[in-house]
């Protein structure tokens, strides 16, 4: 482990705006690498995974690594059946693990391991490789590729789903990943499951026919952003028919509808824009104003990571005093 570093002194002299601090873990890589063999197999087959790796903690354990699918299975070192977690994971390491995955993050986590006379500490560096976020948007409408073409600028994998056949065709949404011609319901029957709070799903119809089983699919599953095309009076009328099918206000205030941020959109660029830009307030907890209309922080950092953040900085300066 190697510490790089300079003063706000040294960095404006050679340029830079401002000094800093990064810690690098050095290790040499002879194939066969095992660990990395099993987290590539992951990501090839689409799914997310989490590289565990101590980077501070007792002789000889600097570097252990342990890779955990979305699932919280421990695929990195293979583990029998019913086997406890591996060294390197210090009890609720799994669980932080997950929650930066989940999220998208990397972030840095100090335990009390327990082990050894001196209740040593240990600090573990979660790489985070998420599996892209899916935006499945039903109804072939007329800015569909527009909120595709949003959507894909923003790293999300897009299905476009209708069951007119005449309207769902790949010619028409070239850049969506996947275009399929079924009915919602159908649709979230066979896939829903694996939507999560990442994930989002926008309702363009406006046929009752067709979206009211969209949005009654959409509420089955633990996707984060639902969103729904249509006026206020649509909305309203919506609503009525939700609540007859048997959604509750929980499951009702969960739809946003009329979709998107007030933008003063105009044109279907725009609207996809607005769309979208809901879409991250929603996955990120913030308001959409204006950031100048507010003081605070600009970058909201998670209150694990801040926390995190503070014990290196208190290690650092243990450091330096020594």
């Amino acid at each position: 482990m190697a510490s790089f570093g300079c003063t706000d002194d040294e960095a404006f002299d050679v340029g830079l705006t401002c000094g800093g601090t990064v810690r690098v873990l050095i290790e040499r890589l002879e194939p066969p690498v095992p660990w990395l063999d099993a987290l590539d197999k992951v990501l090839v087959a689409g799914t997310g995974a989490a590289l565990v790796e101590v980077v501070d903690g007792p002789p000889g354990q600097l570097g252990a690594k342990v890779v955990v699918g979305e699932d919280g299975a421990v695929i990195f070192p293979a583990l029998a059946p019913g086997s406890l977690a591996p060294g390197p994971l210090a009890p609720g390491a799994l669980d932080d693990a997950l929650a930066d995955l989940a999220a998208g993050r990397s972030a840095t986590h100090r335990y009390e391991t327990g082990r050894g006379p001196d209740e040593a500490a240990v600090t573990l560096f979660v790489d985070s490789f998420a599996a892209p976020p899916r935006m499945v948007i039903f109804g072939a409408a007329s800015f569909t590729a527009a909120l595709t073409a949003q959507a894909k600028l923003l790293g999300y994998r897009v299905v476009v789903c209708d069951a007119r056949a005449v309207f769902a065709s790949k010619a028409r949404f070239p850049l969506a990943d996947e275009v399929v011609v079924d009915w919602p319901n159908r649709y979230l029957a066979q896939h829903g499951a694996g939507l999560g709070p990442r994930d989002a799903i926008c309702v363009l119809n406006h046929d009752p026919k067709f979206d009211l089983p969209a949005l009654m699919g959409a509420l089955a599953t633990s996707v984060g952003y639902i969103g729904a095309l249509g006026s206020r009076r649509t909305q309203a009328d919506r609503r009525r028919r939700l609540a007859e099918a048997g959604a509750g206000d929980a499951d009702i205030a969960r739809i946003r509808g009329p979709l998107g941020l007030d933008l003063g959109a105009g044109s279907a660029e725009e609207t996809a824009l607005s769309i979208c830009a809901e879409i991250v307030t929603v996955r990120t907890g913030r308001s959409g104003a204006s950031l100048a209309s507010h003081s605070g922080p600009i970058h909201v950092v998670p209150p694990e990571t801040q926390q995190t953040e503070v014990q290196q900085t208190e290690a650092q300066q243990t450091e330096a005093r020594s």
